[in-house]
């Protein structure tokens, strides 16, 4: 059986790792999620532990860069552009782009692109609108789902918040009919600093990641994996797939 939850209110790709998110009326969910979701990556050449890649943890004015343009010519979209902080767009793989990012990290760095994506925890990231919202309340904030680096904004109709706890272990249909894009939710999505951080100007402000902590032991959202592949759209409805 099929329960109704709400809608998809927001799609949103990041093909730079840590840089800012593309949201997109229209999506295709493939194996390894979102088509052209953080396929791009800067390596750190001095890490040599299991996580070398570059995220805004490590240098948080990754997120005033903007990945622009679209290159659809290996099957999925994917940026030709960066615009920098400064507003000067620079050319993928270029090594204007690479000095850019390196220089103000302190280190050596090399692009990556990596066909099924650069993940921390899983392919896919789920979250629902009302827990942003609660969230951002809490915290003394205006919404701002951008805090948040979900690919899939479910604006559902319980206006509780932290409903995708009660996700995990579950399917996610989308669309409006059994055949529809499913997905597989996993996991809660523990949130590091990364919420702290200011899409506007990088800058921290610990009340968000502590009004996560307080209301739910740190967790808002969830992670899953794709079960069926599919279109996704904003507006397209969304259900949660009950046993019988």
């Amino acid at each position: 059986m099929l329960l109704h939850l709400g809608h998809i209110h927001e799609l949103v790709r990041y093909p730079m790792k840590s840089m800012a998110g593309v949201p997109t009326e229209t999506a295709f969910l493939g194996w390894h999620g979102l088509q052209g979701d953080r396929r791009y990556a800067f390596r750190r050449l001095e890490e040599k532990g299991g996580f070398p890649w570059l995220t805004a943890s490590k240098l948080p004015e990754l997120l005033l860069y903007q990945p622009l343009g679209l290159d659809e010519s290996t099957g999925e979209p994917l940026p030709t552009h960066v615009r920098n902080p400064e507003g000067a767009l620079l050319e993928i793989g270029s090594v204007e782009l690479q000095r850019s990012i390196s220089e103000q990290f302190g280190s050596p760095l090399e692009l990556m692109r990596l066909k099924h994506g650069i993940f921390d925890d899983a392919s896919i990231s789920v979250i629902n609108l009302a827990t942003m919202d609660t969230i951002c309340r809490e915290a003394g904030l205006p919404l701002d789902t951008r805090r948040f680096r979900a690919n899939i904004v479910v604006d559902a109709t319980a206006t509780e918040p932290f409903l995708e706890d009660g996700w995990v272990g579950g399917k996610l249909v989308f669309g409006d009919d059994d055949t529809g894009p499913m997905v597989h939710v996993t996991m809660r999505d523990l949130r590091c600093m990364m919420v702290n951080l200011d899409p506007d100007t990088a800058q921290q402000d610990p009340k968000v990641m502590k009004a996560v902590v307080r209301m739910n032991q740190n967790n808002a959202g969830a992670y899953g994996t794709v079960v069926r592949a599919g279109e996704l759209r904003v507006g397209q409805e969304v259900r949660f797939v009950v046993e019988a």
